[in-house]
């Protein structure tokens, strides 16, 4: 086996292993730890799967639609040069 082979095979099956080790248990609170207290108003406190969720203004929905080609500017009335 040449050595760019073996080089390949061994980054192969390091790749398949880190790959493989994700966690697919639910989430917990560390030992002795608890969750935050409730947010004022609130009757319970969130869940762990609520706490990961960003809040909206976090990650804001795109409002704006991208331009697709290349368009002529439109004259803007405050666009004056220095005095």
């Amino acid at each position: 086996m040449t050595r760019t082979a073996l080089t390949r095979t061994l980054t192969c099956a390091a790749v398949l292993a880190l790959a493989a080790c994700g966690q697919r248990a639910d989430l917990k609170p560390l030992a002795g730890e608890t969750l935050p207290p409730p947010p004022l108003g609130a009757s319970e406190p969130k869940s762990p799967e609520e706490l990961l969720k960003p809040a909206p203004q976090a990650a804001p929905e795109r409002s704006v639609e991208l331009r697709r080609r290349s368009e002529e500017r439109e004259d803007d009335p405050f666009d004056l040069p220095p005095e």
